[in-house]
């Protein structure tokens, strides 16, 4: 009876583990750790001299984190979460991990883009914003073996949907080809994003996107100074 129930344990546990290693290979259920990924200094050099800068301050919308790491590069040394934008005017639902660089740039986008592509196109003011993605340790479109994406540096951010003050909610997914007012509106803010960020994709770019905008503040090019808009 003991002699059994060893042998048992054995061939579950060989199936467990058979299990696992078949899944990694896949990269189905060890999230995050199949991509390819390189060394890239200008990262915490960016991130040291916003924080030295006092890009950031602390307020009730946003607040410091506790380091986010692994596996592999994925995460920050100092990450915020950015529940609101425009001095708390601007809700972010659900809120957004984010590295230094990123939070003042999602500041300015929202006050100087959305904001007035809002009052032009719909004469009320935004009120809140749905972050379809923040930070995530994962690959590019979730890809396995592909580079790893700027969300796994807390380094990008995913919005679906813009609510205005009136209620109206207008998503990226409906209002790209909805109505002329949504498709105006959404056209607006997607273009001016370009100016806000170094990456800017969006339903014309391929079907991973076509239920939201993406940025992001990677480096582009030999130089890092190339921008991506599409």
């Amino acid at each position: 009876m003991y002699v059994r129930r060893v042998s048992v344990f054995v061939l579950i546990s060989v199936l467990w583990l058979g299990c696992l290693v078949l899944l990694w290979g896949c990269g189905g259920s060890v999230p995050g750790t199949n991509f390819v990924a390189k060394d890239e200094p200008w990262r915490n050099a960016e991130e040291n001299s916003c924080l030295a800068a006092g890009a950031v301050r602390r307020t009730s919308f946003i607040q410091p984190q506790s380091a986010l790491g692994g596996p592999s590069v994925c995460g920050t040394e100092h990450p915020f979460e950015m529940s609101a934008a425009m001095g708390g005017r601007v809700t972010m639902r659900p809120p957004a991990l984010l590295r230094c660089p990123m939070i003042p740039s999602v500041d300015r986008w929202v006050a100087e883009v959305v904001e007035p592509a809002a009052r032009f196109h719909f004469g009320s003011s935004i009120v809140e914003l749905r972050v379809a993605a923040s930070y995530s340790c994962r690959p590019m479109n979730h890809v396995s073996g592909a580079r790893l994406s700027e969300h796994g540096y807390a380094n990008a951010l995913d919005v679906s949907a813009f609510t205005l003050a009136d209620g109206h909610t207008i998503t990226v997914r409906g209002g790209w080809y909805g109505d002329r007012q949504e498709r105006a509106f959404l056209r607006a803010v997607h273009d001016g994003t370009c100016r806000h960020f170094t990456t800017v994709l969006g339903p014309n770019y391929d079907a991973n996107h076509r239920d939201h905008f993406h940025m992001d503040l990677a480096r582009h090019g030999r130089d890092g100074l190339m921008n991506i808009c599409k």
